[in-house]
């Protein structure tokens, strides 16, 4: 028997009848001790907020939370670095059974409906009343541009190819995704580049720069990038799903009930994050190309 449904106890010859006790009381107390509530496992980046950390401090970790508490499961977090094959190392591996934060077109696992649409943005200091919002502003050929990329390869986000096909590169500062992991937060440096002065404008989506942007000490604005695709193929909106093994249909057809119910809780928590919203998920076209703010979590 599975620890979710535990064998009842051996009759013991001075079990029920050397206590004198009536066969229905016997029966009683047999059936009256509840089985454990399940336990839903998902894996996670220690160290990666606003999507999560050790202390479940990330908005991924409160929205795993809210569908635990729906599906009446106690919640266990597996941790590890959303580093290259984080799916394999992780789900695949069997260390958890659902992933946060994956996009919704990722054909690595089964993925549930959105639960949000972001979008890539421009970051910039509000008192330089700067007001780029296309990657064809003249602007950016003069201005110093911070970008993330993936990796000591330096794998490029859609950004990255956005700039360098208007021959956009000698003012291109690239930032690791990855930084140094033995600090908190490494993808926030990008923001705090801007903030500094370090770079005029990043290109960054759209979750680090609301969450961090807001808990920066000068003001700094956020515009989303438009439009929403530079063709052929480049894409800087992204739904945004959970994600189970793709053999898992009762766990996704479960995740999917929970999100629908805990729509109200869930775009509640992603707003306290700042998190900019693209209001309408289901007809935003989606790229094969992961948004670099999730890692490498959806390419893994």
């Amino acid at each position: 028997m599975s620890s979710r449904f535990p064998e009842p106890p051996r009759t013991r010859r001075f079990g029920a009848s050397r206590l004198g006790l009536a066969p229905v009381v016997a029966l009683a107390l047999l059936v009256g001790a509840a089985p454990p509530p399940p336990v839903l496992r998902v894996c996670a980046d220690p160290n990666n907020l606003p999507f999560s950390n050790e202390r479940r401090e990330g908005f991924e970790n409160k929205v795993a939370a809210v569908l635990a508490d729906e599906l009446h499961a106690r919640l266990v977090f597996s941790w590890a670095p959303e580093w290259r094959g984080f799916i394999r190392k992780t789900l695949n591996a069997g260390h958890c059974d659902l992933l946060m934060g994956v996009p919704a077109d990722n054909d690595r696992v089964l993925t549930t409906r959105p639960y949000y649409t972001s979008t890539y943005v421009f970051l910039t200091r509000r008192d330089r009343h700067l007001t780029i919002r296309s990657f064809d502003d003249p602007a950016l050929r003069r201005l110093r541009i911070g970008v993330h990329f993936i990796g000591d390869d330096y794998v490029n986000p859609p950004p990255a190819h956005a700039l360098a096909r208007r021959h956009i590169v000698e003012n291109v500062v690239g930032y690791s995704i990855y930084g140094d992991y033995s600090k908190p937060d490494p993808p926030s440096e990008l923001v705090h580049a801007v903030a500094r002065g370090d770079v005029d404008v990043a290109v960054i989506w759209g979750p680090f720069a609301g969450y961090f942007g807001a808990r920066e000490p000068v003001p700094l604005s956020v515009v989303p990038v438009r439009p929403a695709e530079d063709p052929p193929g480049l894409h800087f909106t992204f739904a945004i799903a959970a994600g189970v093994r793709r053999t898992d249909t009762v766990l996704r057809a479960k995740i999917d009930r929970a999100l629908v119910r805990r729509h109200a809780a869930i775009e509640r928590i992603l707003r306290d994050y700042e998190i900019p919203l693209v209001p309408d998920a289901t007809s935003s076209r989606m790229a094969r190309r992961c948004p670099a703010g999730n890692k490498e979590q959806a390419c893994g």
